[in-house]
């Protein structure tokens, strides 16, 4: 199982995600994809199996992923303060993985109906959402 996280600006999310995702799937692995050197130096300290930074790793690891987590931000261009470009959302949008969007409020984007929780909450969810997917698949 082929995990992406991709983030923006310092990478915090992304850190945390990894760490999530490792410890409830030792088995997986984890790539790490930020937009800038700082996002991608924090996700580093979540020890990710490989990590890259810019457009074309978001573009290239896409490709081969079967799960992308991320912010809401990562399929839609210009969103995180312009780090993701319409070429990372349309790689996102693209791929054949299954895309599990952390729907954050504070890039401008408001999913409606949804609560607005804490991260560490709203990262518990984004992995019990792995869970649900390899159930079934």
């Amino acid at each position: 199982m082929r995990i992406l996280v991709i983030d923006a600006q310092g990478g915090g999310i992304g850190r945390q995600l990894i760490a999530s995702l490792r410890k409830e799937f030792p088995e997986a692995y984890i790539m790490a994809v930020g937009t800038n050197g700082a996002a991608v130096g924090n996700m580093l300290k979540a020890e990710p199996d490989e990590a890259a930074t810019g457009e074309n790793s978001v573009v290239v690891a896409c490709r081969s992923a079967d799960f992308i987590i991320g912010p809401l931000g990562i399929v839609i261009a210009d969103a995180m303060l312009g780090e993701i470009t319409p070429l990372m959302a349309q790689a996102v949008g693209q791929s054949r993985a299954v895309r599990i969007l952390i729907p954050f409020r504070n890039c401008d984007n408001v999913v409606v109906g949804l609560e607005n929780k804490p991260a560490a909450k709203l990262i518990e969810d984004a992995v019990a959402e792995v869970h649900k997917a390899l159930q079934q698949r």
